[in-house]
């Protein structure tokens, strides 16, 4: 990359200022790479205007739904049109998919086979490029292209090279995508070639390609598009503000994610306390966070380390979108845990594969790293730390279409060769079977699948 520019350009803040997460220095500008300059941690967005002057609860509530009569750009996306608690920005130099507006589903069969009494999931897999990436793509591709990026990079496990791509194509950027060789569904990867990204497949993990690319955006101006950058976060809070809207603004008792990078669960729960600041809502709901118990790293941290000291593992999952071992946000999410009351609990893959295959039964495909939500509510309710009669939700991140080898080795019983598999799991297998084409074959088979 010799021919780009040697010059920086800069990211400066205008209503909003950024904050480390640890020594809380303020500052109007952040470097390359969104950490702070005096104790390297990461950085928050945080708006200064609210100690001045509260937006009133009842003006957003009402704002935002007169939002959405309007036909234009920005208000048809269910990100910008939050924008009063986003950082501002002209609407015309906004980039939008219309993500967002995504639909919250009831799942009665997933509520009976968990023993809660009702559940549901809002599902961002319904975003413009099926992840609940998009909604802080956004926001950070729209900034990128406010402080005169011509490339923005990002590492990933699929879900963000996707997204990412999408935005920089629309925004009329370039896009640097770092995935680790052999460890990505080729459908997300896909999307990354179509959206016209320069992809390169590296010999190691995310988190290899990850500090790769932080070495990179100091050496050449390209911009990070990780949830690293503070800009992704804001962009992906909108999430619970469109969830506690589709509630009428009636707060469940718990919402659980699942941890990956934990960018989604730092978001989700900055939003959270922020609404509650804000009086948008009169209490906090427990914010959960459910990993692989082969990427397990915010588990371990919470349990052996108090939540004080990351503890690094060697990520082995086939739920390939959290298969990260050095979780960049792990201390914003240990802080959400804590202040929400949450829980962090991890699953094994065939609890996560009879988990999918659940939430498919109810007609609503998911990607195997959203179904670790269902497996791990299971979990906590066995634990009694979901109580009888509460409400939960669950935060489905990515379409089911999104890894749909992972579907069809499950439902061939090939996912597991030679693993003791659950019966209730063997019942959720519904293989293709291959017929004479014949009236009668059909017939049969018909007749013998009424029977089962």
């Amino acid at each position: 990359m010799s021919h780009l520019s040697t010059s920086t350009p800069d990211v400066r803040a205008a209503d909003f200022r950024f904050r480390c997460i640890s020594c809380g220095d303020l500052n109007d500008a952040a470097g390359q790479d969104f950490r702070c300059a005096h104790c390297h941690d990461l950085l928050e967005i945080t708006y200064p205007r609210w100690d001045k002057v509260k937006p009133h609860p009842d003006a957003l509530r009402n704002e935002w739904r007169q939002r959405r009569l309007s036909s234009s750009a920005v208000d048809l996306s269910g990100v910008w049109r939050f924008r009063d608690l986003l950082p501002s920005i002209a609407d015309q130099e906004v980039i939008t998919l219309r993500e967002g507006n995504t639909p919250l589903y009831e799942l009665p069969r997933c509520a009976r086979i968990a023993g809660v009494p009702r559940l549901f999931a809002k599902h961002q897999g319904m975003n413009p490029t099926a992840s609940f990436k998009d909604a802080g793509m956004t926001v950070a591709a729209t900034f990128a292209r406010r402080a005169g990026f011509r490339w923005v990079a990002c590492a990933s496990t699929g879900n963000t090279s996707a997204s990412m791509a999408a935005y920089a194509a629309r925004g009329g950027m370039r896009a640097l995508v770092l995935v680790p060789e052999g460890k990505i569904s080729w459908s997300k990867l896909s999307q990354a070639l179509d959206y016209g990204a320069l992809t390169c497949q590296l010999r190691t993990d995310f988190d290899g390609c990850l500090r790769l690319l932080q070495e990179l955006v100091v050496q050449a101006p390209v911009y990070q598009l990780n949830s690293i950058n503070p800009f992704r976060l804001e962009g992906q809070k909108t999430v619970a503000l469109e969830l506690l809207e589709q509630l009428d603004w009636m707060v469940p008792d718990h919402i659980i994610v699942p941890g990956g990078n934990l960018g989604n669960s730092s978001a989700i729960g900055k939003a959270l306390l922020e609404m509650k600041e804000l009086g948008l809502i009169s209490r906090l709901p427990r914010l959960s966070v459910i990993q692989a118990e082969g990427a397990n790293a915010l588990v371990r941290t919470m349990r052996e380390a108090g939540g004080k000291q990351l503890i690094n593992v060697r990520p082995e999952t086939r739920a390939t979108a959290i298969r990260i071992g050095n979780p960049a946000s792990w201390k914003k999410a240990a802080r959400v845990l804590q202040a929400t009351g949450g829980a962090c609990e991890q699953v094994g893959e065939t609890e996560i594969a009879q988990a999918k295959a659940e939430i498919g039964a109810e007609g609503i495909g998911c990607e195997p790293a959203s179904a670790v939500t269902l497996a791990g509510l299971k979990k906590l309710v066995k634990q009694e730390f979901v109580k009888p009669g509460e409400t939960v939700i669950l935060v489905l991140t990515g379409h089911l279409l999104k890894d749909p080898d992972f579907t069809i080795e499950f439902h061939r019983g090939e996912l597991f060769r030679g693993a003791p598999e659950e019966p209730a799991a063997s019942a959720l297998r519904r293989p293709p079977i291959v017929l004479d084409a014949t009236l009668k074959a059909v017939i049969d088979t018909l007749e013998h699948a009424g029977k089962s």
